[in-house]
This record gives structure tokens, C-alpha cells and sequence, in this order.
């Protein structure tokens, strides 16, 4: 998946003639073409299914997988917060609270912005991280280019002329 880029604009290929199955509802995708889209491994995928991180998913026909738009969101935000550190534990009380409908609105709310609270102290963090980093890159650029210029001042005038 590639960041910044929503999940919604990649859904399906183009010039590609709707699955008669689907006719008159809205496309579907694949767990091999979510799996494309997202990065994730088909067992991840049924791994999220099976840890209620994502509902019970669609099934074909051929009882084959088959993901909608929304899921495909929603898959996208657990993403984020996967990339933002939280726990599948914490992703699992927030899936499941999302299944509860809009009587979870509240908590939810609060979830994410505890979370965002600890994001924001990593980010600090980090950021005091870099640039202690940063000195410590400027302190040894500083002694390489001192070294490189104390060996200059001690050549001789034209001592690496051949004899």
C-alpha cells in the first residue's frame, strides 16, 4: 500500500467487465486483489477476519472471499493504526466497539485520542531523538574536516610532485 494514497481510488482495475454475480450491486474485490492492494498476506487478512478485527466478509458464490469499499476503508484505518503503534489487542476493543453501532461513538472517541496523545509523545520523543542525532552526525563531520584540514597544513610545498 502506499501511504497517503487512499484505498478507495485503487478498488478495481479498469476495463474490466463486471462479475455477472455482482450486477446490479456494488464491485468487489478478491482476497488476491486486496492482498495486492493493501500488502497484506491472504493469511493476514483471514487472521483480521478471525481476530474480529474485520467483520465476517462477503462470500461469493464459490464461497470465495469477496471485500466491498467499506471494507476496504476499514481495512485502510486498521492500518494506520497498526502503523501508529497500537496494539491488535487495542485494534480488537476498537473493532468491536465499532460493531456496537453508534451507542460507542463516546468511547471510541476517547480511544482514538488517547492514542493520538501517545502518538504525539512518540513523535516528541523522536523528534528529541533526531536531533541528538543530528549533533552528534554535526560533532563528527566537525573532527573529519579538522583532521582533513590539519593534514594539509603539515604537507610540505610541493611534496607530492615526483623527483
Amino acid at each position: 500500500m502506499t501511504s497517503g494514497q487512499p484505498l478507495r481510488s485503487q478498488l478495481l482495475p479498469r476495463n474490466r467487465d463486471p462479475d455477472p454475480e455482482q450486477q446490479g450491486r456494488e464491485p468487489t474485490l478478491t482476497i488476491a486483489q486486496v492482498s495486492e492492494r493493501t500488502g497484506l498476506s491472504h493469511d493476514t487478512l483471514r487472521y483480521y477476519e478471525k481476530a474480529g478485527l474485520i467483520e465476517r466478509v462477503g462470500r461469493s458464490t464459490g464461497n470465495q472471499r469477496r471485500y466491498q469499499a467499506a471494507d476496504l476503508a476499514w481495512l485502510e484505518f486498521l492500518l494506520r493504526l497498526r502503523e501508529t503503534g497500537m496494539s491488535i489487542a487495542d485494534m480488537q476493543r476498537f473493532a468491536a466497539l465499532r460493531a456496537a453501532g453508534n451507542v460507542s461513538v463516546a468511547d471510541r472517541l476517547a480511544m482514538l485520542r488517547a492514542h493520538r496523545a501517545e502518538l504525539a509523545d512518540r513523535i516528541r520523543t523522536l523528534r528529541r531523538n533526531a536531533a541528538v542525532l543530528d549533533h552528534k552526525i554535526d560533532h563528527y563531520e566537525q573532527l573529519l574536516l579538522d583532521e582533513h584540514q590539519h593534514e594539509h597544513e603539515h604537507e610540505q610545498p610541493g611534496s607530492d610532485e615526483p623527483t
